[in-house]
């Protein structure tokens, strides 16, 4: 690691103290490697069963474990998507509040999905989630993570914080907004972060953040929760910026952060001029003192009277027939399903539990993508085999180690006693992707994108 900044230093001095020659030392460690665990894709009392990663858990994340292993992100679980990796104090802001499982929820700045992924898991088949992402490229790679973990009910968004608030005012229950940042906390892993802080785009960052959590504001239904959070240390983009927000806001109060965060993470900072009281009760994590980078979260609540929401949620895709070939497919393949559920956007077939209206919205991913629909069949798409993989008909169960497993990722066939047709391969019982067996042959369907070279 290069030298800190010396205005960075200074200002770190004054915010630790006695504190500042430990935080230094500790940028000269490692960085702790985590991953959270897909309970959307495997219980976690199964995935404890097989674990083989060394894995030691984390205090504040029920499905979270720091991790000793090699090139992870190629092992076939990690393909399966039975788990996520993110950096631990990221998997903090989404544990501070209990959601409940029907809730409508917005990611406001959400790639890669760490976040997103980990508020999905605490949703039933009832909630909803938004995520949402202003740059396209980062969009895409949200929406392949979202694909990978097979989740349901999730519709991906590329859009800025103002057209959300002016699209969905007072929609959501829960928001969080894990708002761009100047980088401070991420200084041990990221050289670049080193590179271009400065003050002047410590201020820039502040600004934008403002905006943003402001626009979160109007999104949210009265009585709902929002989780502000960053991954840097300055004053300016976290006490200073909630403070401003609530003396601007006194619908909104500060809250208490769930006891094992509370407990696992070091107070916020009360600064010279603060009107907020309790400003201590966000929470601060630092890595001289959490195995873990840097971080901060707030859980704000909107104590207005709860009210009907404003927004309509009927969606113009639920009036739009569906084509007989649609059913005809997945009563082929699905043990079962909810015809409900099967709906069509933008031409193609989705499924997706509940009504949102996205007409006006750009939208990267909405639900569970069917296939495309060709002159007399559906040409399924991966996003299908990895979210509804637990109802195929047709499962061809690999082991991990097996030489059937390393052909399927890298994108070659491979010989199986399955029947005839579309298939799911799956690994532990996780869905891996899909084949169509031709013969005792599977013929790969594994993504190009994600196979291993």
């Amino acid at each position: 690691m290069t030298a800190l900044p010396v205005d960075f230093e200074n200002r770190m001095k004054n915010l630790l103290g006695d504190e500042f020659s430990s935080y230094k030392a500790s940028l000269e460690e490692e960085p702790v490697r985590s991953f959270r665990v897909n309970t959307d894709k495997i219980s976690l009392e199964d995935f404890n069963k097989m674990n083989i990663f060394n894995a030691e858990k984390i205090p504040y994340s029920p499905t979270g474990f720091y991790f000793d292993y090699e090139k992870i992100g190629n092992h076939p679980y990690h393909h399966a998507g039975m788990f996520y990796v993110q950096e631990p104090g990221a998997m903090a802001p989404a544990e501070c509040l209990d959601l409940e499982e029907d809730w409508v929820v917005l990611d406001m700045c959400s790639a890669p999905g760490g976040k997103s992924t980990q508020l999905r898991n605490k949703l039933g088949e009832n909630g909803i989630l938004v995520s949402n992402e202003i740059i396209p490229s980062r969009c895409k790679i949200l929406t392949s993570n979202v694909e990978r973990l097979g989740l349901k009910n999730v519709i991906t968004t590329c859009m800025d914080s103002e057209r959300i608030a002016r699209l969905y005012p007072k929609t959501f229950d829960f928001i969080m907004v894990d708002a761009p940042c100047s980088g401070e906390g991420m200084f041990r892993k990221e050289q670049i972060a080193i590179d271009e802080w400065s003050k002047e785009n410590v201020e820039k960052c502040a600004t934008r953040q403002k905006e943003i959590l402001e626009n979160a504001s109007k999104c949210l239904k009265n009585g709902g929760y929002i989780v502000y959070a960053t991954c840097t240390f300055s004053l300016e983009e976290n006490e200073m910026l909630i403070d401003e927000f609530l003396s601007n806001h006194p619908e909104f109060e500060l809250l208490r952060v769930n006891e094992e965060v509370e407990k696992n993470t070091s107070d916020g900072i009360f600064f010279d001029g603060c009107k907020c009281e309790n400003i201590t009760f966000t929470r601060r994590v630092y890595p001289h003192k959490n195995k873990g980078e840097g971080q901060f979260m707030a859980l704000l609540h909107n104590t207005d009277p709860e009210a009907q929401s404003k927004f309509s949620k009927n969606s113009k895709s639920s009036n739009v027939k569906i084509e007989k070939t649609v059913f005809d497919f997945l009563d082929g393949v699905l043990t079962t399903y909810d015809k409900a559920c099967v709906k069509m956007n933008n031409d193609t077939p989705i499924y997706f539990n509940g009504d949102f209206d996205t007409s006006k919205a750009t939208v990267y991913m909405k639900g569970v993508t069917i296939g495309e629909i060709k002159k007399n069949y559906i040409q399924p798409h991966h996003q299908f085999f990895m979210a509804m993989g637990e109802s195929f008909k047709r499962k061809i169960e690999l082991d991990c180690e097996s030489d059937e497993i390393k052909k399927y990722l890298h994108g070659e066939e491979f010989d199986t006693t399955c029947e005839n047709g579309w298939a799911v391969v799956t690994v532990n019982g996780c869905s891996l992707g899909g084949v169509k067996v031709v013969n005792g042959r599977a013929k790969n369907h594994y993504p190009k994108g994600l196979r291993l070279k």
